[in-house]
């Protein structure tokens, strides 16, 4: 009888330590392909955070909006159902930090030497630091790339956009682009834009080239126009709450393994963007197209406007820490 008791408090006893040993899961949603710059930076983060904190923690990462779609996702996080995203930056408009909607503002960046000047320096960390009163940690900016323009017309000179129905982000920066340029907005989900383009719902859309290739709207748009005029970038973010609540050190591998992902990000967006083209160029069922230099003259002409409109919305103080960082001349048009 004693024997009995004593193993069965020596099983309890071990318990805890079994528990101990129980992963901290990380769930990180996300809503495009595995084969994209951000699908590739979430697995190698996955990756990362297992080897650098030895297995105390598992991401678990769902792409394609397998757990949540883009209206979804953020209350979710809010939540606590998903731990960690990375959404596109004008997502946090509708939290009321609509100052990430500058990130949307036709041609603020030249290229992406000016975006990193921001995002890797104190005016990105300023406005990442917004988002911890809605309950959101901020850890990195994820490069996505440059967007083109993408219709079933060529799209040259700015009259050719009139009258065409553009997807768009839920973005009031993005909005204004296009009625700018004479075109219609259309506000869709990310996951439902092909169908929306093959059934005719939407003429067009803009987006970087891996987004395009990667989710086969090459094949139901049949000219693409390499604009360059915006940029498409996602924060990575955290429950607050969460990661506050993580062991220090465990934190601190974390952080080291989110810096590496970056880097994988900007590099991989970098290089996939190029080779996207390429093969949009090469697939044939697409033509693409460079515009003169005076045409994206004429383009960002239009454009540009947009900055002045929005300043009320965005911030004008915003506005200019980038024209600083950047040295952004809007005189100069």
């Amino acid at each position: 009888m004693r024997r009995g008791l004593i193993a069965i408090g020596a099983a309890f006893a071990m318990v805890p330590a079994a528990f101990a040993q129980a992963p901290i899961v990380i769930k990180f949603s996300h809503v495009v392909a595995n084969d994209t710059p951000k699908g590739k930076a979430a697995e190698f983060f996955a990756k990362r955070a297992a080897e650098l904190t030895k297995g105390r923690v598992k991401v678990e990462v769902y792409p394609n909006s397998q757990l949540y779609k883009d209206k979804e996702e953020m209350e979710a996080l809010q939540l606590g159902s998903v731990q960690m995203l990375a959404p596109s930056l004008s997502k946090f408009a509708p939290l009321g930090v609509k100052e990430f909607e500058v990130f949307d503002l036709p041609f603020i960046f030249d290229d992406y030497n000016d975006l990193h000047k921001v995002t890797g320096g104190p005016v990105g960390a300023k406005l990442l630091k917004k988002l911890e009163s809605r309950g959101i940690t901020g850890l990195a900016y994820w490069d996505n790339g440059f967007k083109v323009m993408s219709a079933n017309k060529p799209l040259k000179a700015v009259a050719d956009y009139k009258g065409l129905k553009m997807r768009i982000q839920s973005s009031k920066v993005l909005d204004a682009q296009m009625r700018a340029l004479g075109a219609l907005p259309q506000v869709l989900p990310f996951s439902d834009t092909y169908q929306a383009l093959q059934t005719g719902v939407v003429d067009g859309t803009e987006n970087p080239p891996s987004n395009l290739y990667t989710q086969k709207m090459h094949e139901v748009q049949r000219h693409v126009s390499v604009t360059n005029h915006g940029y498409l970038g996602y924060a990575v973010v955290v429950n607050k709450k969460f990661w506050d609540g993580l062991p220090g050190a465990v934190r601190n591998a974390l952080i080291k393994a989110m810096g590496e992902a970056t880097k994988v990000a900007n590099d991989t967006a970098f290089n996939d963007n190029q080779d996207a083209l390429a093969k949009v160029k090469a697939s044939g069922k697409t033509t693409v197209y460079v515009p003169t230099i005076g045409e994206r003259f004429q383009l960002k002409k239009a454009l540009v406007p947009v900055h002045k409109q929005l300043a009320s919305r965005v911030g004008d103080e915003t506005i200019q820490d980038i024209y600083n960082a950047t040295g952004f001349k809007l005189d100069s048009l």
